[in-house]
């Protein structure tokens, strides 16, 4: 196991509980296009890869779909299990599938794909295990100046403290947000007719404080950023932050432009 995907597997296995309650509302959003995308409905087969507390499962499994979950994170999965009792979920790797080829209409993958070692594996894999004519989409966050927490807290970071601190090497977070990128990584799996579109989605908070807080107890590679930087330098960026928000204030909150990257293809006939 690589540096990288130990930090991700641990970092998800003790972020579960808190990812759920604060990005919960957040991913959600993107879930009607993903599942519109890949053309979910009664008696479509779906993989929900990094299902995660089952977000995307359980909205598919709404609307008719046969579905299963696979994450790599045990506390994950025992959420999903949870909060969708009757669904079925697994353990597993995204970047190497038991799944026989051919055994699906359409697999998902919401967000996940930021977090594997090796993406271009995970997008092979699911274009392996999609039946001739099935669907695969998967999401990602659009680059920093569109999505402000991203920009908020790396701004913080690079203001306040070091933002080349020694972390495991992993892929670039922001590849796929890329329409070029992505549509590049379906082809060169075998996908066709690739669309890559952007989602427009909003994050609210309570709290000025609670971007930070959430940054650091539902997030691994963010959290990893945060955590590495010195004492002193932690509290200006958490300074800095609630400072940042303060531009987002409504009436009952804070409302921040989150959108995500929707990219989907089809496997030829």
């Amino acid at each position: 196991m690589s540096a990288f995907r130990d930090l991700e597997h641990q970092g998800w296995n003790a972020a579960a509980n808190e990812y759920d309650g604060a990005f919960a509302r957040l991913t959600s959003q993107s879930v009607p296009e993903m599942l519109k995308a890949v053309e979910a409905g009664p008696g479509v087969r779906l993989l929900d890869l990094a299902c995660g507390p089952g977000y995307v499962t359980a909205e598919a499994a709404k609307r008719g779909a046969k579905v299963l979950g696979l994450d790599f994170s045990a506390s994950m999965l025992a959420i999903a299990a949870r909060l969708n009792p009757g669904l079925e979920f697994v353990e597993g790797d995204a970047e190497s599938l038991k799944q026989a080829d051919g055994s699906f209409d359409a697999v998902t993958m919401n967000f996940g794909v930021l977090h594997l070692d090796h993406p271009d594996r995970a997008i092979a894999e699911a274009a392996r295990v999609l039946a001739p004519g099935g669907r695969f989409a998967f999401t990602v966050w659009a680059p920093p100046e569109q999505t402000a927490a991203f920009r908020i807290v790396l701004g913080a970071v690079a203001r306040c403290g070091k933002a080349d601190v020694p972390l495991p090497p992993g892929p670039p977070f922001f590849q796929f947000s890329d329409a070029a990128v992505s549509k590049k990584a379906l082809e060169t799996a075998g996908l066709s007719d690739t669309r890559v579109i952007t989602i427009p989605q909003t994050w609210r908070f309570t709290k000025s404080s609670d971007l930070f807080d959430t940054m650091m107890a539902g997030t691994v590679r963010t959290a990893a950023l945060l955590k590495a930087q010195t004492p002193q330098a932690l509290e200006a960026i958490r300074g800095a932050i609630e400072q940042e928000m303060t531009a987002f204030k409504t009436a009952d909150g804070y409302a921040l432009p989150m959108p995500s990257v929707l990219s989907s293809g089809r496997k030829p006939r």
